[in-house]
């Protein structure tokens, strides 16, 4: 097994991937939290530690007390983590504080998109395209806060990274989450801080094109008797600039250009945001355990926009010759998080959960068309105001039944509303009929589960799990009401083996049914008008009679681990998928529209290659470096579409990272640095659309100096190649091709962030 994890870490290291430094950072931060995921397989595992909380053991962070700062906190934290995805049944990465320190990120999205099998859409160093696991595209990662949804409008890329305690990837469902993941769950913990004991400080400044966007966040931590707690916040601004180029043009089937346009599209943006997490946590007399969180995030963004149009060839004139516009838009957004837990004699367990929320958005822009000449010709307006509540409350019971055998149960209920006012006026005349009504909807999911994780042999464990979602969408718009309800039934079974002879090698096997539910978008069938209406830019609509989305999956997985730290892995998964959901475009009453529908089945598949380690792990002598890489290959078809290009939206063929971590030995220095890749894609999403968008190559440096131990400055580069982002749409029909290609500026940034522990 050695010789092949050997060569798995060589071919790793040949191919593009990625590895991420290794710094200092707070060893309990990276502490799993207790039942995040389902209960561990018993496997060697390292010396508890005592904490006042109920969390699971430190591994060495307690016994190394007296050695220096440094070095526990470079062994324990990986420790951890490794061993957590090591005893984890059910398949779980997980990346603690010093994961997530690492490069010096500003959000969680820059995080993320270094970690294996993941990718985020849009432009380089910009996000907003949302996460995507596996290649696939929106909707089929399942995004987690606490355990939790988060509530709508959360954003990843205001979310900082001193706030987060641990990501946690599950590439394949649990019954005690939802199954809503068809390409995987990513899981993030806000911090908890039970035992940090030092107030910490980190002040930062990036430069982005010219443009400062400072940011400061603080971690207050205290205990007073059973009472603890940690206040925890941080403030920015972010200043961005873009530029583009578009280009458009129409065909004819006998090559006759019928239309054709630039545009020079740029624009300035100022966002702040606030964010505050306080947590506190009381331990009862009888051993319970209550814990509270509280989230709220509050963000404010103007903006201006100019487009200079150009049109080359038109049997009619153009829209405009100039466009210049202004948009404001405020949201608040809160959702408290409790947990209460009870233990009984024998080892049994009743974790109680509950979370309340709400929000509050409103957006105003107004845009000008002007002629050639300079005279005004269109003025348009949109305002939006939206708000927003929720509910859940689920629970609970673990019962152990014997030696390495747990039984649990437990439910779900979510609750929320949503009521949103949209006005579209067109020179001070509404630009459609129910402009200015409200928009209502109400979503309610009940679920149950059962889950059965037991540790047959020492040799094999096998988690097996059933739950059952009914989920209930109710919408009004304009005296006109819209229902939808589905409910999903989805067995999981997850089997590990560790190979007999050899405690470092293990095989996973596990086979899923889980599901993609239809957005409120998708479903309220509640205009969206676009001012320049082609089949490239069409209107949309939703469609009520949507189906969810059901795969059945099979993942298997190899991982060796190489001495305290390291791994190497190879996964492949397969999902066939019925009811797919895909955008249809139409020409209706002289206007084009896309709306969703459930077109048939599809079938995804891929590989996935993983290694991290120490060099030291692999020869002697060797210096203080780290490596990590990944790479991944997908592939997928859609039934009734032809190929070569027939895959899934959004879907990526391939991703990798590479990287390193050197922690100097003479000074207190760590550089290292990282390279994603991604390259273009094309897809055949229907018999008459063809999309496409370019590669997307990303280069980030890091360099880390610690003058004191509690003291530590750090400078990092991002997207340091700056490369422009391409996309691109092509429909065919009625005898017209309508070709539309943007390119979009992309930026390198320098930040540097001085974090200090008081």
């Amino acid at each position: 097994m050695k010789i092949i994890s050997l060569a798995c870490a060589a071919l790793l290291n040949g191919t593009a991937g990625y590895a991420m430094a290794q710094v200092a950072s707070d060893p309990v931060a990276a502490q799993p939290a207790p039942d995040a995921a389902p209960a561990p397989a018993p496997a060697p595992a390292p010396a508890p530690a005592p904490a006042p909380a109920p969390a699971p053991p430190a591994t060495l962070a307690a016994a190394a007390a007296a050695n220096k700062l440094q070095q526990v906190t470079v062994t324990g934290s990986r420790a951890n983590d490794t061993e957590a995805r090591r005893n984890s049944t059910a398949g779980k990465m997980v990346f603690g504080r010093e994961e997530l320190d690492r490069n010096g990120d500003s959000n969680v999205g820059e995080i993320l998109k270094r970690l294996p099998g993941v990718t985020m859409g849009g432009a380089p160093g910009r996000g907003g395209g949302g996460v995507r696991m596996r290649g696939l595209g929106n909707g089929y990662t399942q995004m987690l806060v606490n355990g939790e949804r988060p509530p709508p409008g959360f954003s990843l890329e205001s979310l900082a990274p001193d706030q987060v305690e641990r990501i946690e990837v599950m590439r394949g469902p649990v019954a005690e989450f939802s199954t809503r993941a068809i390409a995987g769950t990513i899981n993030i913990v806000l911090r908890e801080g039970y035992q940090q004991k030092d107030i910490q400080l980190r002040v930062t400044d990036s430069i982005e094109n010219g443009l400062h966007s400072p940011d400061v966040s603080l971690t207050v931590p205290g205990k007073q008797g059973a009472l603890t707690w940690l206040l925890n916040g941080s403030a920015g601004v972010r200043r961005e600039r873009d530029e583009s180029y578009s280009f458009d043009q129409d065909i004819l089937e006998n090559g006759e250009i019928q239309k054709e346009q630039e545009i020079f599209g740029s624009g300035d943006r100022r966002s702040t945001r606030l964010h505050l997490g306080p947590r506190v946590s009381y331990k009862f007399e009888n051993g319970d355990t209550l814990t509270y969180q509280q989230f709220l995030m509050h963000a404010k963004s103007v903006g201006t926009t100019n487009s200079v149009l150009a049109q080359r060839v038109g049997l009619v004139p153009p829209e405009h010759a100039l466009s210049q516009g202004a948009s404001d838009s405020t949201s608040t957004f809160t959702r408290g998080f409790g947990n209460w837990v009870h233990r009984f004699e024998g080892g049994a367990k009743a974790d109680v959960k509950f979370g309340l929320g709400g929000g509050r958005s409103e957006s105003e822009s107004e845009r000008y068309h002007y002629a050639a000449d300079g005279a005004l010709t269109d003025r348009f307006f949109d305002g939006d105001e939206s708000r927003s509540t929720s509910f859940s409350f689920g629970g609970k019971y673990t019962k152990p039944v014997g030696t390495g055998h747990t039984l649990a149960a437990g439910w779900d209920i979510e609750t929320g509303s949503r009521s949103t006012t949209r006005v579209s006026l067109d020179n001070g005349l509404p630009q459609f009929e129910d402009s200015g009504s409200d928009l209502s909807a109400d979503t309610r999911r009940i679920a149950a589960f059962v889950q059965d994780e037991w540790d047959i042999s020492k040799t094999w464990s096998a988690y097996f799990g059933l739950r059952w979602e009914g989920i209930r969408t109710e919408s009004t718009r304009a005296g006109t009401g819209v229902e939808n309800n589905t409910s999903v039934f989805s067995p999981v079974l997850h089997t590990v083996w560790r190979i007999p002879g050899s405690e470092k090698d293990q095989v996973r096997a596990s086979y899923t049914h889980s599901y993609k539910s239809p957005d409120l978008n998708d479903l309220i069938a509640a205009p969206t008008f676009s001012r320049l209406n082609s089949a490239t830019r069409p209107d949309r609509i939703g469609n009520p009679d949507l189906k969810p989305e059901l795969a059945k999956g099979i993942d298997l997985a190899y991982e060796h681990y190489l001495g305290r730290n390291g791994i190497v892995s190879a996964s492949a998964f397969v999902r066939n998928i019925d009811n797919l959901m895909r955008r249809e475009i139409s020409l209706r009453n002289g206007r084009w529209v896309s709306s969703p529908a459930n077109i048939g089945s599809a079938r995804t598949s891929g590989i996935e290659l993983e290694a991290k380690f120490q060099l030291a792990e692999l020869m002697t002598d060797a210096p203080d470096v780290d490596f990590r890489a990944n790479y991944s290959r997908f592939w997928s078809d859609v039934e009734g579409i032809p190929g070569p290009d027939n895959r899934l939206d959004q879907q990526v063929g391939q991703t990798a990272n590479i990287g390193f971590d050197y922690r100097l030995k003479a000074i207190p220095l760590t550089v290292g640095g990282g390279f994603n890749w991604t390259p273009a894609i094309e897809v055949q999403t229907s018999l008459t659309e063809r999309v496409s968008s370019g590669p997307k190559l990303q280069l980030d440096l890091y360099g880390l100096w610690k003058f004191t131990p509690d003291v530590h400055l750090r400078v990092s580069g991002s997207n340091l190649l700056g490369e422009d982002y391409d996309t691109g749409r092509i429909v065919y029909t009625g005898g017209l091709s309508q070709t539309s290609f943007t390119a979009a500026r992309s930026y390198p940034s320098v930040s540097v962030k001085l974090e200090m522990k008081l």
